[in-house]
């Protein structure tokens, strides 16, 4: 269908899981993609994979979220390679399941180092190359920040998780209303997703026994009985890094099987 034809897209943690979906996704639907992660060797294999389906539309960037320069060189790679960028997919994330008085401080911070100040960082250094592009080739900007449901949602045992998600939710409308004053004509929306068959669920399916079990025992906890699959959340990511959702911006678009509406 070709929704983002034309479109320029960086996705952060695209090695695996969310990310790689979203790459995928994005690709199909006609944008050049950068996949990004700290594991090159994943996300050339991610990008190889996407070329093969469509010649020339996607590159592998080692990038870690946590380091300005590497965001620098990131986005002047991307250009270089595809001349500008009009999507960013802030996606690169880890998870932390640990009593509140068990965490540490160097654990609190590596949490928020990566899925708080990563989107931060990202927000921050892409908004004027977003702009630029969006100018020189009148297609609108979008930056789609993966929050999670648990940034709305709150567990016992998820503090330092649901701390940054939270804030990367609030970031995402702070930066919306910053664009909109600024006249850039970029978004910024967040994605909130529940329990996705991705490796994040890993610890669990290790301490459960077995995958079928672990993810049957999370879609106990949802309203339509399962947990979710990549594309449920690239799909998502799909519609806001599209002009479907021009006049979207500020907004958060809950992916959860009905579990935030109990």
């Amino acid at each position: 269908m070709e929704r983002v034809q034309g479109k320029i897209a960086l996705i952060t943690g695209a090695a695996q899981g969310l990310g790689e979906a979203s790459a995928r996704m994005l690709a199909k639907e006609g944008a050049r993609v950068a996949v990004t992660d700290v594991n090159l060797e994943g996300a050339k294999a991610i990008a190889n994979s996407i070329n093969q389906m469509r010649k020339g539309a996607a590159i592998a960037i080692r990038q870690d979220v946590t380091n300005e320069e590497d965001w620098g060189k990131a986005l002047e790679e991307t250009v270089r390679a595809f001349g500008g960028l009009h999507v960013l997919v802030n996606n690169a994330g880890i998870g932390l399941t640990k009593d509140f008085e068990d965490v540490t401080l160097s654990e609190w911070r590596r949490v928020h180092a990566i899925d708080l100040d990563g989107v931060f960082l990202g927000c921050k250094l892409a908004i004027p190359v977003i702009a630029k592009t969006a100018k020189d080739t009148g297609l609108g900007g979008s930056i789609v920040n993966i929050s999670s449901i648990s940034g709305i949602i709150a567990g016992h045992n998820m503090a330092a998780y649901n701390s940054a998600k939270a804030a990367v939710r609030h970031l995402s409308k702070s930066v919306a209303l910053y664009c909109a004053r600024k006249g850039y004509n970029i978004r910024s929306n967040s994605v909130h997703p529940v329990f996705i068959a991705t490796p994040i669920l890993e610890p669990l399916v290790q301490r459960v026994g077995s995958r079928e079990e672990a993810y049957a025992k999370l879609g106990r906890q949802i309203p339509l009985g399962h947990i979710g699959e990549p594309d449920d959340i690239a799909y998502a990511v799909l519609y806001l890094a599209s002009d479907e959702s021009k006049f979207v911006t500020g907004a958060e678009l809950k992916v959860d099987g009905g579990i935030s509406a109990m």
